[in-house]
């Protein structure tokens, strides 16, 4: 039995005090998102003004633990998410909140509703320790480096030991039997965009090529990849960018600290057997999403993609394969669990969303949008539980610097299932071709809170269309919803898509 506390190179002042079995110990800060507020990038950077610094704590243990926090101000509730941990904290008057937290997980303490929740990232004991002395190993041990960026040739393992705080982005081409482990930080706040012209905002009509923006983790062609326990903190862009990969392992991985724009969680193009699991996720943007090649802002489109799916004698024009599993999803903006939206790609299939916890969402939990032309199929939503606020904020997007987010609308609630063939005036780029979405599986999902649950799946026409879709227990607070309980709107050209209660 041991407990470990993993080093805080900037502790929190202030805010909430945390005791782990009578012991106080140090939490870490990120900045996130305060509001659902995006747009397309309009040539600079979101405003400080949307957000607000929370606290987590991190830390290794294999035996229960007592928590006791003394919280920042009053509070009349406190909620602890997952709720499928089925831990109820106790509040006591003089503002203390108690748990026992019986093994690892991740999970929030909310006693603010979204505002100023306290994240906590409790791993199971590390057993993946590489020899930090290995010729092939890059050891950063405990304390900040400014480093900029690491790039992984065959063979190599970056490793963050705990405590460590890497302020770097990592890329990999065409490597194999590459790793990136430890319980470190990898920061990437200090990954700016560099503007190459000014652009105009106006109107959000963007500014996609006024700026170099780099991802936190690129991994592009490369096989056999094993990402683990590492906590990823303020990406600018994506966090995890893999292209073209084949055999990639994501586990026990925490991010946190997404508020800039299109700050993604695990974002991946036309790979093959990838497994994610046990992974935490907060993004402003999209959580996880599986996508065709997104070459729009090329300025030879499909000259691009040609690129990108044939190269060296091989081909990367598919992406199947895919189990994602026992991931916690917090998401500020976007969607949760996701396919598309770019979709160049020739097949998306054998794709398994499983057993996983959707703790807040602002656009639709579970969705595939397929703007492109890839034949989408054999794809299962299963066992997921999404966790509804009593009011939810809606996203929107800023259409002027001086826009202001605006009142939250009394009852709105987003979609829970979304499917949709569609041309995209953007993302399309004016491709001709189109795709299908068929033969997908929503099962075992379960709500809790919330108004009516809704679906909505949309077509492009007659060929292109969403079709051979069934909706299969869907419970709410527990009870299981009958077709007149479940809103299902169906657009032109849809065929077959079944509630079946």
């Amino acid at each position: 039995m041991s407990i470990r506390f993993y080093p805080v190179a900037k502790p929190a002042e202030g805010g909430y005090s945390v005791k782990v079995n009578g012991r106080t110990v140090k939490t870490d800060t990120a900045r996130v998102s305060a509001m659902p507020y995006n747009r397309r990038w309009p040539g600079h950077q979101r405003s400080l003004d949307q957000t607000e610094i929370i606290q987590f704590l991190s830390m290794e243990a294999d035996e229960p633990l007592n928590f006791e926090i003394t919280l920042p101000e009053p509070a009349e509730k406190a909620v602890l998410r997952p709720y499928s941990l089925g831990i109820t904290p106790e509040l006591s008057p003089d503002g203390k909140v108690r748990f026992t937290l019986p093994r690892p997980a991740y999970f929030t303490l909310e006693p603010y509703g979204r505002r100023n929740a306290l994240h906590f990232f409790v791993d199971a004991p590390e057993t993946n320790i590489p020899d930090k002395t290995a010729e092939n190993v890059i050891y950063f041990g405990p304390g900040e480096h400014d480093v900029g960026n690491i790039e992984l040739k065959s063979g190599e393992t970056l490793y963050l030991d705990a405590g460590a705080v890497v302020y770097a982005c990592v890329t990999a081409i065409d490597a194999e039997k590459i790793s990136i482990l430890g319980r470190g930080i990898l920061d990437n706040s200090r990954n700016k965009e560099q503007i190459l012209f000014e652009a105009n905002e106006e109107g959000n009509k963007a500014a996609v090529n006024n700026a170099i923006r780099r991802h936190t983790i690129q991994l592009e062609y490369c096989s056999d990849v094993l990402i683990d326990g590492i906590t990823i903190r303020d990406s600018l862009v994506y966090n995890i960018r893999p292209i073209g990969c084949r055999r990639l392992w994501i586990r026990g991985v925490k991010i946190i600290g997404c508020w800039r724009y299109n700050s993604d969680g695990i974002d991946m193009h036309n790979c093959e057997d990838v497994f994610i699991e046990n992974c935490f996720l907060r993004t402003f943007d999209d959580a996880i999403c599986i996508k065709g090649f997104d070459c729009y802002y090329e300025g030879d489109v499909e000259k691009a993609v040609r690129e990108a799916m044939y190269r060296g004698g091989e081909s990367y024009d598919v992406f199947r394969n895919v189990l994602v599993k026992n991931c916690v999803i917090w998401n500020d903006w976007g969607k949760a669990l996701e396919i598309g939206a770019e979709t160049r790609a020739e097949e998306i299939c054998n794709i398994l969303f499983d057993d996983c916890d959707i703790i807040h969402v602002c656009g639709p939990a579970l969705d595939c949008c397929n703007v492109d032309y890839a034949d989408v199929h054999d794809v299962v939503y299963r066992n997921i539980r999404v966790e509804l606020d009593e009011t939810i904020p809606p996203p929107r997007l800023q259409r002027r610097d001086d826009e202001p987010y605006g009142d939250v609308t009394p009852g709105f609630q987003p979609p829970l299932i979304c499917g949709v063939v569609e041309y995209h005036f953007e993302y399309s780029a004016g491709g001709e071709r189109r795709g299908i979405n068929r033969g997908l599986l929503f099962e075992n999902i379960a709500v809790t809170g919330g108004l009516r649950p809704h679906a909505s799946f949309s077509s492009y026409s007659e060929e292109y269309c969403c079709r051979d879709i069934k909706i299969r227990n869907i419970t709410v607070n527990g009870k299981r919803l009958t077709g007149d309980e479940f809103g299902l709107s169906v657009s032109e050209h849809c065929k077959n898509i079944v509630f079946e209660g």
